[in-house]
């Protein structure tokens, strides 16, 4: 026997053997069809028996149901690999990738069939996408817990009406009973409603905030209650969670709940009523146990008698209400609030800043139309701006002199006669001049405004600065 003969020999006696070795499994077939080999991953990746199919037609095999797809007849008469999923009578799925083998002349005399089960695949992938949707929703808790906790804006109380609010909170937040915050854009409705949630038996769970107003209208209801695989064009092929699943046992903030389109206001009341929401795509409800806090800046009551609002939401939301007053109505607050700030904000940015008392008296007598929010947000850019130590009249906005000129001046000639003590009245009177003329020129940085402003000619002005041997800036 020569050594070819002696390889193929070995070879065939233990090609069995070999096949058992492979991973995947392997089905052989002849030109016409019939079975010839199957390994034992082939067995046990399908549940089928190698004694139930060996010498069986794949043709006859598909007829009767052992699977419902077989690859050789294709791949004989194309002499092309070809790949199929493939569903047999043990409901097992497998993917089929079947290739040609040739004779010497070129024609196909056997094919060579790898199975892969991908049914434990798919369980596999259906487990991984859970686990992914679980851990974004917890990354995304994480993230918004963390907000609520370290971006609080804090409720100062200096004011009686304040102090009337904080006793409210405090009443109301270890309650679940749903909470409705009236008020103007900026007077920390926000604050309040994760004052709510740190005070609740909830305030280690989720805080959401979701802000109606800012949300598309097509998006708002998959943003709320999310949506399921294939829902519409567009949707993320695992789904995706909804701010009310995400805020389950915490609580979710809707902001700017007037803003909400009515065919979402009737979803949101099933929410309210029976605590349990349903995917866009979906028929199954799901149970949520959320506390709502809704906000607005809106008059909700006459909103139901226009009609635009619906009435069973606006008395299923009326459980608590709180009216969170503006700024001009506590002017009491605005001292404390902008010292708070300022604090914040210079050990943000590593800075020393002060105000200066004509600047604290300006503050006072603003009517913070922007409320709160308008206060902060004018603290940050002085101290970001400002490059002396103390912030001076000319380092506040312009809107703001010009809606107070009276006030500011007042302010000016407060500040220097608090310095005129044992000083002769001529010299006390010239000084408040000029001092009045300096703090106008630096608020309006013009010759011309300033002597507009006092009714006088811009001669004057010079003559009065140059009195002090002054130059006009």
């Amino acid at each position: 026997m020569s050594k070819d003969d002696f390889i193929d020999t070995l070879l065939s006696a233990h090609m069995d053997s070999i096949l058992d070795t492979l991973g995947d499994g392997v089905y052989i077939t002849d030109r016409d069809g019939v079975t010839l080999k199957v390994n034992t991953m082939y067995e046990k990746l399908t549940g089928l028996k190698r004694e139930d199919i060996l010498g069986r037609n794949v043709r006859e095999l598909k007829k009767s149901g052992v699977y419902n797809t077989a690859l050789n007849p294709e791949i004989v008469a194309t002499g092309k690999p070809v790949t199929r999923v493939q569903t047999n009578m043990h409901d097992r799925r497998m993917v089929l990738s079947g290739y040609p083998i040739f004779d010497e002349e070129g024609a196909v005399t056997l094919v060579v069939t790898y199975a892969r089960d991908i049914t434990m695949m798919s369980q596999m992938k259906d487990q991984i996408a859970e686990q992914r949707e679980l851990i974004e929703k917890y990354h995304k808790n994480f993230d918004y817990f963390n907000k609520a906790k370290t971006q609080q804006t804090p409720i100062v109380v200096t004011s009686a009406v304040m102090t009337r609010l904080v006793e409210q909170i405090q009443r109301i937040a270890p309650t679940d009973a749903t909470v409705l915050l009236l008020g103007e854009t900026g007077v920390g409705k926000d604050v309040v409603a994760r004052k709510m949630h740190g005070l609740s038996s909830r305030h280690d769970r989720p805080f959401f905030k979701v802000d109606c107003a800012s949300i598309p209208e097509n998006l708002i209801e998959s943003e709320l209650f999310g949506y399921v695989p294939g829902a519409f064009s567009g949707a993320l092929t695992k789904g995706k969670i909804g701010f009310f699943e995400l805020a389950d046992k915490g609580t979710i903030f809707l902001d700017e709940i007037g803003e909400l389109p009515q065919i979402m206001q009737s979803k949101l009341l099933r929410v309210l009523q029976d605590q349990e929401v349903v995917r866009v795509g979906s028929t199954q409800a799901k149970k949520v146990d959320v506390r709502i806090v809704a906000a607005t800046n809106r008059d909700l009551a006459e909103e139901v008698r226009k009609g635009t609002f619906r009435s069973d939401l606006y008395y299923r939301l009326r459980v608590a209400v709180l009216n969170i007053p503006p700024l001009r109505d506590r002017p009491e607050d605005i001292l404390p609030l902008t010292r708070t700030f300022l604090e914040r904000f210079t050990a943000r940015y590593r800075k020393r800043l002060v105000l200066s008392h004509a600047v604290e008296e300006a503050m006072k007598n603003y009517r913070w139309p922007g409320n709160v929010r308008e206060l902060e947000n004018m603290i940050q850019s002085l101290v970001i701006t400002c490059e002396k130590d103390v912030v001076e009249l000319g380092d506040l906005p312009g809107a703001m002199l010009d809606d107070q000129k009276p006030t500011v001046l007042a302010a000016s000639l407060a500040c220097h006669i608090d310095n005129a003590a044992g000083r002769p009245l001529k010299e006390i009177m010239a000084e408040i001049e000029r001092g009045l003329i300096r703090d106008a020129l630096e608020a309006h940085g013009s010759v011309t405004k300033v002597a507009r402003m006092f009714g006088v000619n811009r001669t004057t002005i010079f003559r009065k600065l140059h009195m002090n041997d002054e130059q006009p800036g």
